[in-house]
C-alpha cells in the first residue's frame, strides 16, 4: 500500500489547487514546488503523488505561457508514472506552442494509444498532421521520432481512474469524446468542416455557413468550426453571430488567435471598442509579433481616444 501524502504537503497541494482555481497561476506553482519539497525532505516514496503534483505544475507554466518549464515538469512527471494522460497532453500543448510539432504529435499519439476518444487529443494529431504535412512534406512520417507503444497495464489504469473519477466530473482537457460523440459523427463533422474551407475559399461563405453548420451538429467540439464560421459571419456582415461563434471557439481553446482577432473585428463594426481593444490584448499575449492584430490595436485604439 502507498504511504499516505503527509498532512502539509497534502494542505499545500489543495491550497495549490484552489490557487489555480482562481486563476492565481504563479502563486499555485509555488504551493505544488512546496508540496514537492516537504514530500522529498521526508524521503516519501509516494511516487504518484509526487506525479501529480509535477503535472499540476506543469499546468501552471503552461498557463503562464512558460511552455519550457512545463515540459520539464511534465518529463520530471512521467519518469514516476509513466504514460498518465494529463503530463503528456500538457508536454504536447507546449510543444505545440513552441511549434515542435513532431514531439507533440507523438505524445498526442500516444495519449491516442491509452484511449482514443479523448478529443483534445484527436484534434491534437489532426493539426500537428496538417503542420507537418505543410512543414516537412508528404514524407513527414518518415522524419518523425518513434512513437512509444503503451503497455496494457497503462491503459487499464486510466481506465479504472477514468470510471473511479466519472461521479466528480473530470477535467476538460482530459474528457473522452465516447461519453459525447460517436468517433463517425466526429469523421463526418471533420469531412463537412473541410468542406466549408473550400466554399470559405471560393468566396462562397453562405454556403460554407451551411456546412460549418452541419459540422457542428455531428460535433460542436471543435474550436476552429466555430472561428471559420465566425469569419463567414465577417464577411456578411452579421457582426453580432461573428461575435457568439469566436466566443464559443474560445470556450473550447481559450489560444484560438483568430477567434480573438475575428472577435475584435465584429467589436470594433459593433463600435464596441473597449471589447474589440482586449481581445487584441490578449491575442498579442499569445502572439506578441501579430502583425494583423498590431494593426487592428492602432485603429481601434483612435476610436477610444
Amino acid at each position: 500500500m502507498a504511504p499516505k501524502l503527509s498532512d502539509s504537503a497534502e494542505r499545500l497541494r489543495a491550497a495549490g489547487n484552489q490557487s489555480f482555481r482562481n486563476g492565481q497561476f504563479s502563486e499555485a506553482a509555488s504551493l505544488y514546488s512546496r508540496a514537492l519539497r516537504v514530500m522529498q525532505e521526508q524521503g516519501s516514496l509516494d511516487y504518484k503523488e509526487e506525479s501529480v503534483l509535477y503535472s499540476n505544475r506543469a499546468a501552471c507554466h503552461l498557463k503562464d505561457g512558460n511552455c519550457r518549464d512545463c515540459i520539464k515538469d511534465c518529463t520530471s512527471a512521467l519518469a514516476l508514472v509513466p504514460f498518465s494522460m494529463k503530463p503528456l497532453l500538457r508536454r504536447a500543448s507546449a510543444y505545440e506552442a513552441l511549434e515542435k510539432y513532431p514531439l507533440a504529435y507523438v505524445d498526442y499519439k500516444t495519449v491516442l494509444q491509452i484511449d482514443d476518444s479523448v478529443m483534445s487529443a484527436l484534434e491534437g494529431v489532426n493539426r500537428m498532421t496538417r503542420a507537418l504535412m505543410d512543414s516537412l512534406g508528404p514524407e513527414w512520417r518518415l522524419k518523425l521520432p518513434s512513437i512509444p507503444l503503451v503497455p496494457v497495464s497503462a491503459q487499464k489504469r486510466w481506465d479504472s481512474e477514468y470510471h473511479k473519477e466519472t461521479p466528480k466530473g473530470k477535467s476538460k482537457e482530459t474528457t473522452t469524446a465516447k461519453s459525447r460523440v460517436p468517433s463517425g459523427d466526429v469523421e463526418r463533422a471533420r469531412v463537412l468542416k473541410e468542406e466549408g474551407n473550400e466554399l470559405v475559399k471560393k468566396g462562397n461563405h453562405k454556403k460554407a455557413i451551411e456546412k460549418y453548420s452541419e459540422s457542428l451538429s455531428y460535433s460542436n467540439l471543435e474550436s476552429t468550426t466555430y472561428s471559420n464560421r465566425a469569419l463567414c459571419y465577417l464577411a456578411l456582415k452579421q457582426y453580432k453571430e461573428a461575435v457568439k461563434d469566436c466566443t464559443e471557439a474560445l470556450k473550447l481553446d481559450g489560444k484560438n488567435v483568430k477567434a480573438f482577432y475575428r472577435r475584435a473585428q465584429a467589436y470594433k463594426a459593433l463600435k464596441d471598442y473597449k471589447s474589440s481593444f482586449a481581445d487584441i490584448n490578449s491575442l498579442l499575449k499569445i502572439e506578441p509579433k501579430n502583425v494583423p492584430a498590431q494593426k487592428l490595436q492602432q485603429e481601434v485604439n483612435q476610436k477610444l481616444n
